[in-house]
C-alpha cells in the first residue's frame, strides 16, 4: 500500500507525540530506551483507546528521535539551558517540557527538517500536554532560540 504524502505528514506528527511520550516515561520509570521503544511500537503505535484508535507512527522518524535524544541528551539539555533563563535551568523546568525539548533538540541536531516545522510540530505536541496556554508560548520561544544555535542557516 502507498501512503499519501498527507498520510506520511501525519505519521511523522504521531511519531514526534509518541517520542516525547517515551522520553517522559523513561524519565519518570528509569525505563531503558530498548524497552520503552519497544513498548511503544508493540502496543501504542495503532492502539485503540475508548474506541479511539491511535494514529499509526513513522517508525524511523520514532527511532531516529528516540536514539539521537538518548545518545546526545547531554549536548541538547545544554542547548536548551542557554535557551532558558538562567533561573530556570532545564533541571527545573516540568518533565513534559523536558521531553518536549529533548525530541526537539534531537529532530534539530538531524538537521534534516526545517526549522519551523520542527518547531510548529513541537508546540502542538506541548499543547496537547498543557493545561496552560502560556506554556506553548514558552515552548515556541525556547524552540526558536534553540534552532537559530543549531541551524542559523535556515533562517
Amino acid at each position: 500500500m502507498t501512503l499519501s504524502n498527507n498520510q506520511k505528514r501525519k505519521m511523522r506528527s504521531a511519531a514526534r507525540l509518541y517520542a516525547t511520550q517515551a522520553l517522559f516515561q523513561m524519565e519518570a520509570s528509569g525505563q531503558s530506551v530498548e524497552g520503552v521503544m519497544r513498548e511503544f511500537e508493540d502496543h501504542r503505535f495503532g492502539a485503540v483507546y475508548d474506541d479511539v484508535e491511535m494514529q499509526e507512527g513513522d517508525l524511523d522518524t520514532f527511532r531516529s528521535l528516540m536514539e539521537r535524544a538518548v545518545n546526545e541528551q547531554a549536548k541538547i539539555d545544554q542547548l536548551t539551558d542557554r535557551a532558558l533563563v538562567a533561573k530556570w535551568p532545564i533541571a527545573r523546568i516540568d518533565p513534559t517540557l523536558r521531553a518536549v525539548f529533548r525530541a526537539a533538540g534531537a529532530e534539530m541536531l538531524e538537521g534534516d527538517t526545517p526549522p519551523k516545522v520542527i518547531i510548529t510540530e513541537f508546540v502542538d505536541v506541548a499543547g496537547a500536554f498543557c493545561t496552560d496556554e502560556k506554556e506553548p508560548r514558552f515552548v515556541n520561544a525556547v524552540l526558536d532560540h534553540m534552532a537559530h544555535e543549531v541551524m542559523p542557516e535556515k533562517f
